[in-house]
Order: C-alpha cells, then structure tokens, then sequence
C-alpha cells in the first residue's frame, strides 16, 4: 500500500504529538506514526503511574489527527517514502523525526541472559510498558535497587518506596542529581529519601547482576559487596534515537544535527524532541521540544520567519505521595521530560502540559492534587504524602567573582540560592516552598540588569509567595 501526505511525523511521544496537533490548527494535515501500542502519554509522569499516584489512562495526551501504530523500518530519501514493519510504504513531501530517546543499558556483567534478554525482576524505565512491569512487579517489603542517582533514579526510589519497597539507591557520582543541584540542595534531596527509609549510596559502582533460573537474586557492588535483590531499576539516563536517521544517511552527532529551522542535512527531513541536536546540545527536557515543535509547525504552515535559538530551561520535579482516590488530574509538568527528556515523579521541567492542553510555560509552581503537604506531618520529611519541591535552572555553581545569596531553613527544609553575574541573575536552585521560582526564572530569562541595591532579589529569595 502507498498513500501521500505532505507532512509525516516519526513518533508520538510529546514532541511528535504536539507537532501534530499544532499543524492541524494551522490547516496543515500530518500523519503521525508511533511505536507504541499505549494512547500517547506525558512520559514526564511515568513515575506517579508508578507510585500509585495516577493511572496510566490520567497522563495520556490528547491524539492528533491522524495518528497510525506501525514501527518505521527504514527511510528512502531519494524516493521520499518511509517503510513500515508491516509492508506499507509511504510518501512524504517533508519528513519529521521525533524518535525520542532509549534507555541507557549499562555494561553490566550479567545484565542480560544467555538469550539477550533482561533478567526477571529487572527493568528499565523509560516506556509506559516498563512502568506496567515495574508496577506489576513491585510488592510491600520487595528489595529493590535503583542504579542511577539523577533525576529519574530519584523520582523511581521516591516511587518505590511509597509503594512500601525496601529500596537502595546506588549513585555511581559524590551526589544525586549532580548535574541539576548543588551541594546542599542534593544533601536535602537525599535526606528527604532517607526519610522515606530509601538506603542511598553515592561514589558506588555497580558491576555485576546476578540471576538464578532467569531471575535476578543480587546486585554486586564494585567493592565486592552483594545486595539481595528482587527487583532492578535501570535509572542511568537516556540517549537519542538515531538509528533511522543513519541509517538513511543523515548527519548525526550525539543526535540528528538540525539548523534553526530544525532541517537535518536533508532539506525534506526535519528533527525535533530528544533525537535532535541543536547548535551542539541535545536537550532531553520537555520545554526544548515543546517549543521546538511550535517553531516547526509555524514553518511548514508557512511563516518563513519563525526560527528556533535554543531553550533555556528550568528543571522543576515534585516528589508527591501516593494517592488513593480522587479525580485530579496532573500537576504542572515540564524530565526529565514528556515524549522527550527526563521521567520525574510529579512535576518535572520547564512547561506545563496540563490535561487537554499542552504549552510551554512556568505555570504555576504550587502542588496540585491530593498529596498536598498536611502541616501536621512532620514538615517536609515527615512521610510519603508529603510532596517535596524543589527547581534548578541557569548556572547554580558559581564562578570566581560571582555573587551567591543563599538562604537555609533546616528545621523547614527549605534552601534557595541564586548565583548573580554582572549584576545580572544567572542561576539558582530552590528546594522546598517555590513560590517565587516563577519570578526569579522570570527574572533569569529576560536576563536584565538587576538593581544595584538587591533588594527586589532578597524579597523574591524570602518572600513565600509572589510569583
């Protein structure tokens, strides 16, 4: 079978589906196809299906026009077709690649069994298939461990835990979520998972898996240490889906190489999302591909201004509790992120993908749901229904001569730091109330001088609200 469609989008994570959705309200028709059997949803909240907190149904995304289930097998450039698992071919005028990204498998010695297929009881976490099996398999008093200590082996022992695991965290860096906090925001991060009786270790390398009859048994750490294991999270990051894209040809780096206008080396083949590689960075985040979908659909509906110069992005994840009934919908999300970056439990990055609606945005940084914190808890570690906040964004390591604030409440938790350059906001990371996370990021991206006084800065940095 062969059909003709102007625009035919590669994936359906939030990317691909946003592309899709948009170009249908700017009257131009896309096919879209995914490789998924799931509805499309918000891979951002992977981890709340997880925990309990949501059904997989509540994190779906809204299906654009249009949208096919069938694995693309290969690309023909020149006869600008693409060829599917189940025999059909079909041609495009342009082309989108919005693969997303694969979990990260580490070299681990007995990772896989003798028939190349992961062990019993061990999983990735990066598709709502692994988040079924994780959820399935997962029991009160069930020993797991997480390897990986960023954003999605926090938001997975968070999620573990809650679902009453004996959980171990095994971080092969000095810190969790290095790569978004500084030092005492990761101190405050892992006290919080303690509190939750999740076993961390940092500077700790696993090397080996250990199975009996095809199930996994133990986790052997680089020390020669075991740990009883009956369930495995493989938590160790994510990398850009390009196999299509070389395959055919195309430029790749890291990712598939795209312009401002998001064209690949082929003019007939764009790329956005996960798989993409911008001006020398693959995001991961779910606020670049949101708006990298926006500048796409403008163009190919015709705005020949519209370009894209990279995303500067907030990094938000809420750890909330477990929820037994209600009918919330998510909080404001942004991966970690959607169809393209890092998982969180709650909210995570910069946009909000609210339920109907996807745009990028701050949105607005309180809670939502039914785990709301009870000021009776115990503060914010006082259990697993108490949500924990915490945002990063811009530079939170200083340079020599740059000016830090930073102001810490141990007793409540809370720590909010920001790092000024030139008199001009260049980062910061808040853990705990982020009430004024909107008005310091605010502040950040429009990047303007601020007053030589600093006092609008102090109030934002010790007022609970305001943003």
């Amino acid at each position: 079978m062969t059909s003709k469609t102007r625009v035919v989008v590669i994936g359906a994570g939030l990317a691909g589906v946003t592309l899709a959705r948009r170009l249908g309200e700017l009257g131009t028709p896309a096919l879209t196809l995914g490789d998924e059997e799931h509805r499309p949803y918000n891979r951002v909240l992977l981890a709340e299906v997880l925990a309990g907190r949501y059904g997989a149904e509540v994190i779906a995304l809204p299906s654009p026009a249009g949208l096919l289930r069938g694995r693309v097998t290969g690309i023909d450039r020149a006869g600008r077709t693409v060829r599917c698992a189940d025999g059909s071919v079909i041609a495009y005028d342009t082309l989108v690649l919005a693969t997303g990204s694969n979990a990260v498998l580490p070299p681990l010695r007995g990772l896989f069994t003798p028939d190349r297929v992961l062990p019993e009881g061990v999983h990735a976490f990066r598709t709502m298939d692994d988040c079924l099996g994780l959820s399935k398999a997962v029991r009160p008093g069930a020993r797991a461990v997480v390897i990986g200590g960023g954003l999605l082996g926090v938001s997975a022992a968070r999620a573990l835990a809650v679902r009453g695991a004996q959980v171990v965290l095994a971080q092969q860096s000095e810190r969790l979520m290095e790569r978004q906090l500084d030092p005492a925001a990761s101190a405050l991060v892992r006290r919080h998972l303690e509190g939750l009786g999740v076993e961390v270790h940092t500077e700790c390398r696993v090397r080996d898996v250990r199975s009996v009859g095809g199930a996994v048994r133990s986790v052997e750490m680089g020390d020669g240490y075991a740990l009883g294991a009956d369930l495995v999270v493989l938590a160790c990051g994510v990398r850009p889906r390009v196999g299509l894209a070389r395959e055919a040809g195309l430029e790749v780096g890291k990712g598939v190489l795209v312009d401002d206008e998001l064209r690949t080396s082929d003019p007939h083949v764009r790329a956005v999302g996960d798989c993409a590689q911008h001006a020398g960075r693959v995001y991961g985040l779910a606020a670049p591909a949101l708006e990298q979908a926006q500048v796409l659909a403008e163009l190919l509906a015709g705005d020949g201004t519209a370009r894209y110069h990279g995303t500067r992005s907030l990094t938000r994840l809420t750890l909330a509790g477990a929820v037994g009934s209600g009918s919330e919908g998510p909080a404001p999300v942004s991966p970690g992120s959607g169809g393209s970056g890092s998982v969180g439990s709650g909210s995570v990055s910069p946009g909000s993908v609210g339920s109907g609606s996807v745009g990028p945005g701050y949105g607005d940084p309180t809670p939502v749901g039914p785990g709301s914190a009870d000021p009776g808890s115990g503060g914010p570690f006082g259990g697993p229904d108490t949500p924990f906040d915490l945002a990063a964004f811009g530079e939170t390591d200083p340079r020599p001569g740059d000016d830090v604030v930073q102001l810490a409440d141990a007793t409540r938790g809370t720590y909010r730091k920001v790092v000024v350059r030139d008199d001009r906001l260049v980062g910061g990371v808040l853990v705990g109330e982020l009430g004024t996370v909107g008005a310091l990021a605010r502040a950040w991206e429009g990047a303007e001088p601020l007053p030589s006084d600093g006092g609008p800065l102090l109030h934002l940095l010790t007022q609970d609200g305001g943003s």
